[in-house]
Order: C-alpha cells, then structure tokens, then sequence
C-alpha cells in the first residue's frame, strides 16, 4: 500500500515517523513552501521537510493546490492512500485522487472542535477530556465520516504544550492503526452526526490571533488560569499591567499564573502588589497570581526575577 503524507509542522513529524520506522511504503511528502524565518529573513523548511529529506524521500511543495504541474506530480507517486496531518484544507481534485482515499488525523474528539485550533481551545474552555481522530476528508473541512478515536484526559495542571506533546503521540499510533485497517480492507466509519451532544451545540476552534490571546479579567479566575495554560507555551497570553513603582502599562506575556479564590475587593484587571516579588491581578470572584511571564525583549522569567530587574521610575 503505497502511501502519501501531507504534513507542515512538529506536529506531524511524530506520524510520518512512525511510518517510516514502522516499513510502512511511503511515495511521497507534501508540505508548505519555505518561508522567510527569523531577523534574516532566510527561507525555512518545514519540520516534515525536514524529516523527509533526511530519510530521502520525495517532497512537493505547491504553492496552489490545483496547480496542474502540481496534480501531475502528485497523481505520479500513484499512492493508494493520503495521510494528512495539520496541513491545508484540500480541493477535491487532491483528496479524491488516491483509490482508498485520503483521511486526516485531527486532535479533537470530532464533531467537536473542527477548526485549526482544537488542543487550545478545548483546554480554554475547560475541558476535562479530548482525544484525536482519524477520519475521511469530504467537500466541508473537519465533517468527513469518522474511522477511529482515541481520548486521553486534560489534567487541571496541563498546557497546550503538554498536551500537544501527548496527542501527537497518540496521534501517531491512530495513524498507524487506521492504515493498517485499511490495508486489511476492515475500516468501518460512523457518521460525524451520531457523536453530536444533546444540545446540538457544538464547540469551534477557530484560528487564534494576537487580538485573541489578551486577557480578560472580567470573568472568574478559573477562565483565566485555564485561558493562560491553554495558550501556553505558544502563541501566549498577554496582558498590559502596571507593575509597582511604574506609572505606565508594561505589556506583558503569561505563561503561568496561580489560582486565589477571595471576595472581590477590586476592579477586575486592577494589578494589587501580594508578597514579595508577587503581582495579583483581580479578577471577578478572586486574584491570579502572575507566575511566569516575558517583558518585550527579555526572556521568560518567574515574576520575582522580573521585578528584581526592573528599575523604578
């Protein structure tokens, strides 16, 4: 079974290995195309790519996807199957081309969290339980038929990071598990619409952006624990807080904060100095704690050594 594997980031690196470790017959790589990276700008190769020229396998990289030189090429690698793992939604030209189809790893429990951000937001919404899945690509992104699930939990001490980290894993060996089911000619799938929740309600993940990452303190304090560690260590929380002995807002982005519920006695998003080398910022039923934090061109640091470094005004 001749496979080909559609993948961008660290992300997909971990399936494409397990393949390539595993004897699995892989014809091909697609990826995106280099991109200018870092203060010069030079091109940057994707991890995938990374990874498949190292093992010496073919990699394309379309700028279009219904680029015929493109489809050409792709349709050359004669695969039986296409693998995607966090790349770009696919035209139909591309995702129909292989005789067994194409399926995508997301890292979600599908129909929940279709979109390009499912592991922060499941973790900012406050979820106790996500997963990953397999399923076949279809004309609408995130809705095909679903082949397998795996769930793993969300500890209340998780990050996007740590759980990145697990789902990738997890990821890979759904990935394996799904060809190796197809191979076998054993694949049976459930429709995306038997798994909808009783409200009929379903959570997106859309993209995020920086506008997206600014704290909101008007909200309890356990939204905004789980909105930092769901968005640590990438891309960031941030928030503008005026530190002691400072006149003006220092813009900075938190990785970390500690949970202290208390009745409100401030404004919420009003910075209260606590213990030493200790910043609260209130929040409607309590304060969070800044624990770990980054001021523009310094590194991230604990928020005793920030405030150690800080000269006062």
């Amino acid at each position: 079974m001749r496979i080909v594997f559609m993948g961008t980031p660290d992300f997909a690196v971990e399936s494409l290995k397990t393949l390539i470790e595993n004897g699995y017959d892989v014809a091909g790589v697609v990826t995106m195309p280099d991109k200018p990276a870092g203060r010069g700008h030079k091109l940057q190769q994707s991890p995938v790519k990374q990874y498949a020229l190292a093992h010496g396998l073919p990699v394309l990289q379309p700028e279009r996807l219904k680029d015929e030189a493109f489809l050409a090429a792709l349709h050359a690698l004669r695969a039986d199957v296409q693998v995607v793992v966090a790349f770009r939604m696919l035209p139909e030209a591309v995702w129909a081309m292989p005789r067994l189809g194409t399926f995508n790893l997301h890292a979600s429990l599908l129909p929940q969290y279709r979109g390009a951000a499912p592991i922060n937001w499941a973790i900012i919404n406050g979820e106790q339980e996500t997963g990953v899945t397999t399923f076949f690509l279809t004309h609408e992104i995130d809705t095909g038929r679903i082949i397998l699930q795996e769930r793993t939990p969300i500890t209340p001490t998780d990050t996007a990071g740590t759980v990145h980290d697990r789902l990738m894993h997890l990821g890979a060996a759904l990935v394996r598990r799904t060809l190796d089911l197809l191979k076998a000619g054993r694949v049976e799938t459930v429709d995306q619409a038997q798994f909808m929740p009783d409200t009929g309600t379903l959570k997106p993940a859309p993209k995020i952006f920086k506008e997206t990452c600014e704290i909101n303190f008007a909200q309890p304090v356990e939204a905004v624990y789980n909105f930092v560690r769901g968005l640590c260590p990438y891309p960031a929380a941030w928030t503008g807080v005026t530190l002691p002995g400072h006149s003006a807002p220092i813009i900075l982005k938190v990785y970390e904060v500690e949970k202290v519920p208390a009745p409100p006695t401030h404004v919420p998003g009003t910075a209260v100095p606590g213990g030493k080398g200790e910043v609260r910022v209130a929040c409607t039923d309590g304060y969070a704690i800044l624990r770990s934090v980054q001021a523009p061109g310094k590194r991230r640091m604990d928020m005793a050594d920030l405030l150690r470094g800080l000269r006062p005004e």
